[in-house]
C-alpha cells in the first residue's frame, strides 16, 4: 500500500537506526532527504543503493504537491532529515499536512531525536515540558524570553554553537542567574558532553571552553 513514511535517522551514532527504518529505506520507491550528501553517507554505510531526492526548507513549498501525487499514483515515499526525526525543527510538516489533506496514509517510525535524551538526563522535571526549538535570532527574541520567564514547565531549546553564549546570557538576564540549566552537546557522538548547574555556572564553563557541535538547552521552569 502506498504511503508516506517518516524515517528518523541517527543524530550521531549510526547504530541508533532501527531495523525497520533500514528495511523501508530499501523498499521505498522514492527517498527524500534534507541534504542528499548527508543521507547518501548513511545509505552507503548500510549498503543501500538508492537515488535520493532533495526535500528541504527552500523547496518544500514547491514539491509537496508533486510528492503527494506520486504517492496517490501508487508509490511509497520515505522522508529523512539530516539527523533526528523529520518535522522536529526540520522539514516534514508541510508534506505531512499535504498528505493528510489528500487522505494519504502517513506513518512515522519511532527513533532518534536530540531533545529526548537531553531532557531525560538533565535531572530536571520531564513529566511536563515545553519544546521551543530554535528561538528567533533577532525579531521577537526578547518577547520570547519574557514569555519563557513565566513558564512553569521545563523548557527545551535547540541552539547552534555560535549563539550558545548569547542564549545563556539572556537566560540569566530574563530568567535569573540561579535558574538551573542543563546543556547537552554532540549527543551520542564520541565527544558528547552534558553540563549541569545554574545558568551562571554553565555560562562560565562555555566561556572557558569554546562551544562546538549541536546543542540542546534544558531550562528549569519557574518556581514560586
Amino acid at each position: 500500500m502506498s504511503k508516506l513514511y517518516i524515517i528518523p535517522t541517527p543524530i550521531g551514532n549510526l547504530e541508533d537506526i532501527t531495523l525497520r527504518a533500514l528495511r523501508i529505506l530499501k523498499e521505498a520507491d522514492i527517498l527524500l532527504a534534507e541534504d542528499t550528501r548527508t543521507s547518501g553517507f548513511l545509505l552507503k554505510h548500510f549498503e543501500i543503493e538508492k537515488k535520493i531526492h532533495s526535500h528541504h526548507q527552500h523547496n518544500e513549498h514547491k514539491t509537496v504537491s508533486f510528492i503527494s501525487q506520486e504517492i496517490l499514483s501508487g508509490k511509497t515515499v520515505a522522508l529523512m532529515s539530516d539527523a533526528g526525526t523529520p518535522g522536529i525543527s526540520d522539514p516534514g510538516f508541510l508534506l505531512v499536512r499535504e498528505c493528510i489533506k489528500n487522505n494519504i496514509e502517513v506513518e512515522c517510525l519511532p527513533g532518534p531525536t536530540a531533545f529526548v535524551p537531553a531532557l531525560v538526563q538533565s535531572g530536571l522535571p520531564c513529566d511536563r515540558f515545553v519544546f521551543e526549538g530554535f528561538l528567533p535570532h533577532k525579531k521577537g527574541r526578547k518577547t520570547k524570553f519574557e514569555e519563557l520567564a513565566m513558564e512553569q514547565r521545563t523548557i527545551v531549546l535547540y541552539e547552534s554553537p555560535y549563539r550558545v553564549i548569547k542564549t545563556l546570557e539572556q537566560i540569566i538576564e530574563f530568567l535569573g542567574a540561579d535558574r538551573r540549566v542543563s546543556v547537552s552537546r554532540e549527543l551520542t557522538k564520541k565527544f558528547e558532553e552534558n553540563v549541569r548547574g545554574t545558568a551562571t555556572e554553565v555560562l562560565e564553563h562555555f566561556k572557558t571552553k569554546e562551544p562546538k557541535g549541536e546543542f540542546v538547552i534544558i531550562i528549569e521552569g519557574k518556581t514560586f
